[in-house]
């Protein structure tokens, strides 16, 4: 059994507060047997992203960085996995939005620069972030390989696919999504039933775990969710976090099951590859 924290929490202007409430759940977790530790999207600030403000450029910082160092150090002292989503400087008007990847005797495996940027109201994260070049990819560590991406990629199964075949049996979202207030009501359950599902149906699809890591609280007119959760490979969810609250939670999962499960369920054997050409189109007209 590996065990898996999550680390949901609300955000404050304050960078360093929020870096040390962090800390602080890394440390929850760490203290409750946890090995693999995620944070949500963006942990050090508010969610900017909701307007367009050069100015708001000067949030992001090098990865690996100021940051990254000291996680490495939390990560050495407490024996764990970490996964550190940031907003990363990569050189003048080139942005990243990045999630580090840290194992526990404290050495940095490197970063995955998300793929999918949306372009939604109170989302503007195309006018901040430049798409991912860095690919799909998965990390060894001590306690298992695992894949990490970020937020809107969570909705598209060609991205779950590359990562979990190039060798992840944990899949990793961190992630920032909410309900517009005025779309609560008559929306919020099926836009929160379709978040969660998708992302049920990667660990299927794959025979992996799923862990999607949300923030939650209200920021200006956006209330995010929460409501990190941590999926089997039958899709079925073993612990969901309040959609109110702050938690650190610490899950286990069986990696060992995950041979016998895609040996019942052989979707990476079934698949004609053949046959998939025309994804790399747009379009099929």
């Amino acid at each position: 059994m590996v065990k898996i924290g999550m680390v949901q929490m609300s955000c404050s202007d304050d960078a360093e507060a929020n870096m040390a409430k962090a800390i602080e759940g890394i440390h929850q977790a760490a203290d409750q047997g946890a090995q693999i530790i995620c944070l949500q999207e963006l942990f050090r600030t508010l969610y900017f992203c909701k307007r367009e403000d050069v100015a708001l450029f000067s949030l992001a910082e090098a990865v690996p960085g100021a940051t990254t160092d000291t996680m490495v150090e939390v990560a050495r002292n407490r024996g764990v996995v970490l996964i550190v989503p940031l907003f990363e400087k990569r050189a003048s008007g080139l942005y990243h939005n990045t999630a580090a990847v840290i194992d526990a005797d404290g050495t940095y495996l490197g970063k995955y620069r998300k793929m999918h940027i949306p372009d939604d109201p109170m989302y503007y994260e195309k006018f901040y972030f430049t798409p991912g070049d860095l690919g799909y990819r998965s990390w060894k560590t001590r306690f298992g390989t695992i894949g990490v991406l970020v937020c809107w990629d969570q909705w598209y199964p060609e991205a779950a696919r590359l990562t979990a075949m190039s060798g992840a049996r944990i899949l990793f979202y961190p992630t920032a999504i909410g309900w517009h207030l005025d779309e609560k009501e008559t929306q919020g359950e099926a836009q929160h039933t379709a978040w969660e599902t998708v992302q049920r149906g990667h660990a299927v699809a794959n025979g992996c775990y799923v862990a999607a890591v949300n923030r939650v609280g209200m920021e200006e007119s956006i209330q995010f969710f929460g409501g990190s959760f941590l999926a089997d490979p039958h899709g079925r969810v073993i612990h969901r976090s309040p959609s109110e609250e702050e938690e650190v939670s610490v899950v286990g999962v069986d990696l060992e099951s995950i041979d016998e499960i895609r040996c019942n369920w052989p979707f990476f054997r079934d698949r004609r590859i053949d046959s998939y050409a025309d994804l790399q189109k747009r379009y099929l007209d």
